[in-house]
């Protein structure tokens, strides 16, 4: 069926601030998809489209009207606040089983990771089932799916936890209380074998204070030899730019000495720091140094570390206190024994400490990280032990009191993982007053100055803290039914005796390295949780050879070999999905990936054509796409990443044994008589325009993989490569020929911005193309929209454009004036400016052209690689249906309230 694709972009989008209680902080995991875009996929998916049941909705009015109940039901689905809302899921449910004759479909996503699908199966009251190869990915799914379930209802087994709260304990959150309650056992019993690690910090005034955080610099010896100092590698003297109290390090040198003073003072230092993308300098010689010789430093095992200050806490706000020797002192303790010195990958795209020096897991923490890590991982398993025994003194039998102590003992390892995640050496501070973690992106990627936490106290970086988003995370689940999690290939990993319905998330191609990535939590887990599972965590690292990435290095460096890997995977993979999957739903596919190489056959997506070949060859062709947006608008963008903003959601079918063939010629009249429409429909779903060309391979290959096959002149079967290529071509086409639904203003204002950009040209240029579009240069700068003066003319950029533009008094108003001026309005003013504007805006001109010409100026600054300019036609056609929603209300940006019934049985404000 059809979906209403601006409100669960809109939803999508949203969720990505939304962090309390949300499932995706239970643990980290990359790429994972919005829940609420695969709620929406996994209804529709299994929802027959009105215009399916004739016998029920004859004519096409019938059919539109029962269409938009079901999509009244999705949007109120989709909204966060509706997550746990029981008569809402439940006329979900009742939809779902109506069209399975009162049977409740099994649900199974062999790619399962963060384990957003089957989670939202779950929800939706369906048999889910969940399969990964990765052993970190299906602990977490149990934590989502199958240990939630078996516990609900009950109570804390913590002394004295039960009696905390009156009534009864739904969903798990009496679950959810003893990890808050043994996660501050933890806490305590660390204390005692730790706590004189973590020392009070002296304030001014001879009173004491805790010790948030310790933030220390790496250090090597500065090569200038009658130099020799230890030389600081900072890369910001700033610990915090509030107004009121502005702070930073000043350097202060003794010798070959060098130390930091903390200063409190607006004028901030007089240089950023000591280190950066083209060097380092010393501070006592001023010697420049290359990356290169700190590299080699760090690879030789001299590269140290000096404390540049303590912070701690104060009257409501930090406290920033200078480097004291006690503290250096007490931190200086001998490496514990039994660390996991696991070698880092030789995968320098996601890995690039090794040249450092620090080429194992165990080098990415301090000694006293180290000490608190393995202190809490064995910690956890005494927990477990203990929880055992308050099981049985409640009198759960002993099977229950294990099988329990197993369950919280699995979240309380991930306490412990995620505390690891803010307590490496690669967790820098901000001058905002918070952290970065590990991993702020899908890599280890090295730092300079880092932050040491106390993980002993509340907040971030510490065990009550990682407990507390544990239980949270726990609380919010709404447990639908039972879920089953497997650990294997995704080709083998359920019965082949029955049914599933799939829908998945597989890898894209070699964007993310999953299993490199996750062996950083992965030697953490082991450690707490390899005596209760000890199938699944028995290796010392994630399995590499059956993961389903074309990652080079693991193949010798050859991309062949990787692609070949990758490609028979998915054929292997999606072949046995077809002989499982019933033949009348169809499987959905998500795909957010974005890779281009140019070549003789033109522009190609690699991962892309590998996935879609492996698809075709699988039997499958697609019937259907839906563009899901999940990201900021200008993000993937602005970061130069292959992900894309938007999820292209495929859905397949097994190709018919009727299938014909066709031409090379045939595909292209094909590709040309539907394309058109469905860009229009990817424009209105909101599809970021830095996303479109992806986006548009979709319709695309459900044109091409319709046919048995295509046929090329010399009689040779098209390459799915050239058939995306083509659809490139088309693409191209058909943005050119949206040119003709503008005035003459703006289709000379697009002819000489492909052209010239905002570039000054000779006036001569200016009249010839005035003339060769129906309208004049004079007409031009009456409009507001070009300049021309002493034999020169150019475009106006939208930074000389006035604030004060009223297009009701506009004379000579463009679609090429509407479109600048809001996107200068959203970048420089905001979105709420911007919709009062397109307000007033749409009285004048049509917006869906308007809406046009903004994708089209974003594929021109693409194509010539004008970024900036790109961004802000990006940023503008990202928006537009939000913009366009709020211009219909007079410009707010306010969400829209949650539909139908809540259960706040466990609200916690």
């Amino acid at each position: 069926m059809a979906l209403p694709l601006e409100v669960i972009n809109r939803e999508s989008v949203r969720e990505k601030s939304i962090r309390h209680g949300h499932p995706s902080t239970l643990h980290l995991w990359w790429a994972r998809r919005p829940l609420a875009a695969c709620r929406a996929v996994l209804f529709a998916q299994l929802v027959d489209d009105p215009s399916a049941h004739t016998d029920k909705f004859p004519t096409e009015e019938d059919q539109a009207k029962e269409r938009r109940r079901l999509f009244d039901l999705i949007e109120q689905l989709v909204v966060w606040e509706n997550s746990n809302n029981h008569v809402l899921l439940r006329q979900a449910y009742e939809e779902i089983v109506k069209c399975f004759d009162g049977r409740v479909p099994a649900i199974l996503d062999p790619f399962a990771g963060g384990g957003s699908i089957p989670l939202e199966a779950q929800r939706l009251g369906l048999e889910a089932h969940a399969s990964d190869l990765n052993p970190v990915a299906v602990l977490i799914n149990k934590a989502l799916i199958e240990i939630p379930p078996a516990w609900a209802g009950r109570p804390p087994v913590f002394s004295g936890a039960a009696e905390s709260r009156l009534g009864s304990w739904p969903r798990a959150t009496g679950l959810a209380e003893d990890v808050r309650r043994y996660g501050q056992w933890l806490r305590d019993e660390a204390e005692k074998r730790i706590g004189h690690l973590y020392p009070k910090a002296k304030l001014s005034d001879g009173s004491t204070a805790n010790v948030v955080a310790w933030i220390w610099a790496r250090t090597v010896k500065c090569p200038n030899p009658a130099c020799g100092t230890a030389m600081p590698l900072v890369r910001s003297f700033w610990l915090t730019r509030k107004k009121d109290r502005p702070t930073w390090l000043r350097p202060v040198v003794s010798g070959t000495v060098v130390k930091f003073e903390v200063v409190i003072d607006k004028s901030g230092p007089s240089i950023e720091g000591t280190v950066g993308r083209q060097g380092a300098t010393c501070l006592v010689c001023d010697t420049p140094v290359s990356l290169k010789y700190v590299r080699a430093e760090g690879r030789a095992g001299r590269m140290g570390q000096q404390l540049l200050a303590v912070v701690a806490e104060g009257q409501r706000q930090r406290v920033y206190l200078q480097a004291s020797s006690e503290h250096i002192k007490i931190a200086d303790i001998p490496r514990p024994d039994d660390v996991p010195d696991v070698e880092l990958p030789n995968n320098p795209r996601n890995f690039n400490t090794p040249v450092y020096g620090l080429t194992t897991f165990s080098d990415l923490f301090t000694h006293r990280q180290l000490a608190a890590l393995t202190t809490f991982c064995a910690l956890v398993k005494d927990a477990r032990e203990r929880i055992v025994a308050d099981a049985g003194r409640i009198g759960m039998t002993d099977a229950d009191a294990d099988s329990y102590a197993t369950a919280v003992a699995t979240y309380l390892a991930f306490t412990v993982s995620r505390l690891a995640d803010y307590g490496s050496t690669l967790v820098t501070w901000h001058h905002r007053e918070s952290a970065r973690n590990t991993f702020t992106r899908q890599a280890l990627a090295m730092t300079w100055d880092f932050v040491e936490f106390n993980p002993l106290l509340r907040g971030t970086g510490t065990i009550v803290g990682s407990a507390a988003w544990t239980a949270e995370a726990i609380d919010f689940l709404m447990l639908g039914s039972t879920g089953s999690v497997t650990q294997a290939d995704a080709s083998a990993g359920w019965s082949a005796e029955r049914q599933y319905i799939v829908s998945t998330d597989p890898p894209y191609y070699d964007n993310i390295g999953y299993s490199d990535l996750s062996d950083f939590f992965y030697v953490w887990l082991r450690r707490s949780l390899r005596d209760v599972y000890p199938d699944l965590l028995g290796t010392m690292v994630t399995p590499k050879t059956e993961e389903l990435v074309a990652t080079p290095y693991r193949f010798g460096g050859s991309r062949e070999k990787a692609e070949e890997h990758f490609e028979t995977g998915f054929i292997k993979t999606f072949a046995r999905i077809r002989e499982v999957h019933p033949h009348n739903v169809p499987i959905t596919v998500f795909y957010a990936f974005k890779q281009t190489e140019s070549d003789e056959q033109g522009v190609a997506s690699t991962g892309w054509e590998t996935m879609l070949t492996g698809l075709i060859q699988a039997g499958l062709s697609v019937t259907a796409t839906w563009p899901m947006r999940s990201e900021l608008s200008n993000r993937m963008l602005a970061s130069g990443t292959n992900a894309l903003a938007s999820s292209i959601v495929l859905a397949c079918r097994p190709r018919t044994a009727s299938a014909e063939g066709t031409t090379r010629r045939g595909l292209i009249q094909a590709l040309r008589t539907e394309l058109p429409r469905a860009l229009r429909e990817l424009q209105q779903g909101s599809v970021a325009p830095v996303d479109l060309a992806q986006a548009a391979i979709g319709p695309g290959m459900a044109v091409f993989s319709r046919y048995a096959k295509v046929v090329e002149s010399d009689g040779s079967p098209m390459t799915v490569r050239m058939a995306l290529a083509l659809i490139n071509q088309v693409l191209d086409e058909v943005l050119s020929e949206q040119e003709g639904d503008f005035d003459a203003d703006t289709r000379f204002c697009v002819k000489w911005f492909s052209q010239f950009g905002w570039d000054e040209q000779p006036y001569g240029r200016a009249e010839e193309l005035s003339r060769a579009t129906n309208t004049s240069v004079d007409g031009l700068t009456r409009g507001g929209v070009f300049w021309a003066r002493a034999g020169k003319s150019r475009l106006i950029e939208p930074a000389e454009l006035s604030d004060t533009w009223d297009p009701a008094t506009d004379e000579r108003i463009s679609v090429w004036e509407v479109v600048l001026r809001l996107a200068k309005a959203l970048d420089e003013l905001g979105a709420e400016q911007a919709a009062r504007l397109m307000a007033q805006a749409g009285q004048c001109v049509d917006l869906d052209t308007a809406k046009e010409l903004a994708y089209l100026l974003f594929s021109i600054c693409e194509k010539r690689g004008w970024t900036q300019t790109a961004l802000l036609f990006n940023g503008l056609g990202t928006s537009w249906s939000d913009l366009s929603a709020a211009a219909q209300i007079g410009g707010s940006l306010t969400p829209p309230p949650a539909q139908g019934e809540f259960d706040f049985s466990n609200d916690e404000e």
